[in-house]
């Protein structure tokens, strides 16, 4: 895997992109004799307003270097690019990735200079794989299928941290479950990981008529906006524990915290003890518990182990709590 296309950077001027439809889409499937494959979750938007919309709740602009994700036939690319913003499209499918610069050059040739094409596997993608480019990626911007959603997602806020806001459509259920509060039965493992990088919510509904194929269900479309300083530390062996914690606590959801923390604290009584120092009532659930919570829970563990935690400057996750 590798790049397939990518040109020097020039300076944005306003331009106007026409965008694929329907019947653009429905002319490149057949050119490429395309047969979407459900395991690479390869539905394709077909409808201008859906793509505009996207970009609009993402923000995105002349100044932006955005991560693109599955760009398929290349909808959200020339939307993308209609923004003046530059855009690395990793793609998965190398029939899909090696006829995108082509599509590209057909419906916006003077915007080719702020594409770069990556035949990759996001989820192993790497920063070295984006070496090339001058900067690291300031936004992402994707359809997601639901299968990948969720450790795409991950993977790429904590590869890149250059990624200051993440602009998503995934299946509603997903979405519900990346954007859910503390105490609803969607509220789980993903909704806690994502509240680590920054502040989460929904932006609405994506009907399947505006895919081809079209799903059974509908998609949601959610941002997260990067803490712009964080909250508590960001190294990568604190968020490791801090994400075992979480795992540990959902993966029995039923038990109370006191219960759930048995074999992490060494007994009942200790378990008990680790979540009264940080303020926790150890008959509590993990499905009620906060990012906030998790964090002050092993900050607070760590102390009476005497261990050091890693601190940003003047903060910590009881400083959280108040943002």
């Amino acid at each position: 895997m590798g790049r397939v296309a990518g040109v020097q950077r020039k300076s944005w001027c306003p331009l106007t992109i026409q965008l694929l439809g329907r019947s653009e889409i429905r002319r490149l499937a057949k050119e490429l004799e395309l047969r979407p494959r459900k395991s690479l979750g390869q539905n394709f938007v077909h409808d201008a307003n859906t793509v505009r919309r996207v970009v609009a709740t993402s923000g995105v602009g002349k100044a932006d270097h955005v991560l693109e994700v599955g760009p398929g036939l290349g909808s959200l690319t020339l939307a993308l690019l209609d923004r003046g913003a530059t855009v690395t499209a990793v793609e998965i499918d190398p029939v899909l990735a090696a006829r995108l610069p082509q599509t590209i050059a057909e419906h916006a040739q003077s915007a080719m200079h702020r594409l770069t094409v990556v035949h990759h596997d996001v989820l192993t993608l790497r920063r070295s794989d984006l070496a090339a480019e001058p900067t690291g990626p300031t936004a992402l911007v994707a359809n997601l299928p639901y299968n990948i959603a969720v450790p795409a997602l991950l993977h790429l806020l904590e590869e890149f941290p250059s990624i200051q806001t993440l602009t998503v459509m995934v299946q509603a259920e997903v979405a519900e479950r990346l954007a859910a509060e503390p105490g609803g039965k969607e509220y789980g493992v993903p909704s806690v990981k994502m509240r680590f990088y920054g502040r989460v919510r929904r932006c609405g509904m994506v009907s399947p008529t505006v895919f081809w194929p079209i799903p059974r269900v509908y998609s949601g479309l959610v941002r997260l906006d990067r803490y712009t300083t964080s909250p508590w530390p960001t190294e990568d062996a604190f968020r490791r524990q801090v994400f075992e914690l979480v795992d540990i606590a959902f993966a029995q959801r039923r038990k109370t915290s006191r219960n759930a923390f048995v074999q992490w604290a060494g007994s009942g009584n200790e378990s008990a003890s680790r979540l009264l120092a940080a303020s926790i009532d150890p008959a509590r659930r993990g499905e009620t518990l906060s990012v906030d919570d998790f964090i002050r829970l092993l900050q607070r563990s760590r102390d009476r182990d005497g261990s050091t935690t890693p601190t940003n400057p003047g903060q910590s996750a009881t400083a959280a709590s108040a943002n």
